[in-house]
């Protein structure tokens, strides 16, 4: 039980330090803003390494990280390649064109009121179907490799921008709009200088929760058919086999990925929408 009660008096004195750090003159420090949910995170994990070594928690039900960590370093070439299969192949090109088109529709949805109309109701509709309905067609459709998991993606990143997209080009004041009226200024000009830079937040809004989407998406399609590499597939065929320790290990390189994902959208949006009140005092 010794790593049990460890493992609680580390949390504990990580939660005291965290505490002091958080409630200090310090506390709005770059510095301090990274370490607090640094030690947060460390703290699980020697939390979680503690209550299955002590407790003897079989590791077909939960390995430790440790176990986990050396899977990782030992299983490095697999994993590169699921990596590569699943977010780089099928992730990444499914966000790019899924994205992409919701956008392109969207200028098209602002200019048309029919399309207004008429498509974003079926958008809703569609943004409604289960991913679990959706993959197994597209599966039969573009082949067991990555291009039906991109489709998978683009299906699944489609409506979320293109509905963050719409509100953001309506999002401009009657009075900024008259304002360009008055000086003669073209639809396309007003799209350019004036709404589209206002519709930005509302893009990022849109590009940031179709990150998390399109990993989804991606690693859920491989469970209904992929070739013998891939995420999705490692996971399910190594449940199978009770090698727990493989799939935690697919499932932080995921982790890893989607945050570092995230990541770059939002650094991207906070260079792009600098001027907006949400990106003010954030240093």
């Amino acid at each position: 039980m010794s790593w049990l009660w460890g493992a609680i008096l580390f949390w504990l004195g990580a939660w005291a330090l965290n505490a002091r750090l958080a409630g200090s003159r310090f506390a709005g420090r770059k510095v301090v803003r990274f370490f607090v949910p640094a030690l947060f995170g460390v703290t699980l994990l020697v939390l979680w390494e503690g209550i299955v070594r002590g407790l003897g928690v079989p590791g077909v039900i939960l390995p430790p990280p440790s176990a986990i960590w050396e899977t990782i370093t030992g299983a490095v070439p697999v994993l590169w390649g699921d990596f590569v299969q699943t977010i780089v192949k099928g992730a990444l090109s499914g966000y790019v064109i899924g994205c992409g088109a919701a956008f392109l529709t969207a200028v098209a949805i602002d200019r048309s009121p029919f399309l207004q109309r008429g498509l974003l109701p079926v958008g809703n509709f569609v943004a409604a179907l289960p991913i679990v309905g959706i993959a197994p067609i597209l599966v039969m459709w573009f082949g067991f490799d990555w291009q039906s998991k991109a489709a998978v993606v683009v299906v699944m990143v489609f409506f979320p921008v293109l509905v963050n997209t719409v509100a953001g080009l309506a999002a401009t004041e009657r009075m900024q709009r008259d304002l360009m009226a008055t000086y003669s200024a073209s639809y396309w000009q007003t799209l350019f200088k004036l709404r589209l830079p206002a519709a930005m937040p509302f893009v990022f809004n849109g590009l940031k929760i179709a990150t998390t989407l399109a990993l989804i998406g991606a690693i859920v399609a491989e469970f209904f058919g992929s070739p013998i590499r891939g995420m999705g597939f490692r996971i399910s065929t190594e449940v199978g086999r009770l090698a727990l320790d493989m799939v935690w290990a697919e499932i932080a390189v995921a982790a890893v990925a989607g945050s570092a994902f995230y990541g770059l959208v939002a650094a991207t949006e906070k260079a792009v929408t600098f001027w907006h009140p949400s990106q003010r005092g954030q240093k």
